[in-house]
């Protein structure tokens, strides 16, 4: 049994989503931009999926293990849909291609599908991190230009570099 640190809280269904705008989508005002609903559900998709590419990347697969890879592929694709915004969605359906319903795909198919999808997701990452500097610095920036309008302190008073007692 593992220990409640180790644990990730699943999203709250009922509450509101987390909305994240990606870096050279519209604004936040409008959600027709490219925006992730529950970034930590993405990035839990993500972790899993890279962790069984980098497992299955050195073991043969045989039919069976095959089949499984398929399924927990489709449905990894499926569950980061419901999170992304339409553009975003459809950038995702566009790189990963389905695969034939009726056979069972090869180990290369396998590891090509998913080292594509785990790229993906590092790029959107990599977006996420450069929106979030980028916010960072607009933040700092707004904080020096209100500094700066602020008046200054009465005359005659010391800037408190002293002891204080």
């Amino acid at each position: 049994m593992s220990a409640p640190e180790d644990q990730i809280p699943e999203e709250n269904a009922s509450a509101e989503p987390e909305v994240l705008v990606v870096p050279g989508s519209k604004s936040e005002e409008d959600p027709d931009g490219e925006s992730i609903q529950h970034p930590a559900k993405v990035l839990r998709i993500g972790s899993m999926v890279k962790q069984l590419l980098d497992e299955v990347r050195a073991a043969p697969l045989d039919e069976a293990s095959r089949n499984r890879l398929k399924e927990v592929y489709e449905s990894s694709i499926a569950e980061l849909a419901e999170v992304l915004s339409p553009e975003l969605k459809e950038e995702l359906s566009r790189l990963s291609s389905p695969f034939d319903e009726h056979s069972t795909p090869s180990d290369a198919e396998l590891r090509i599908a998913h080292a594509q999808l785990v790229g993906w997701l590092e790029g959107l990452f990599h977006g996420i991190q450069a929106m979030l500097f980028a916010q960072q610095m607009q933040s700092r920036a707004q904080l020096e230009e209100m500094r700066r309008g602020l008046p200054p302190g009465p005359e005659g008073s010391e800037t408190g570099t002293g002891t204080y007692l």
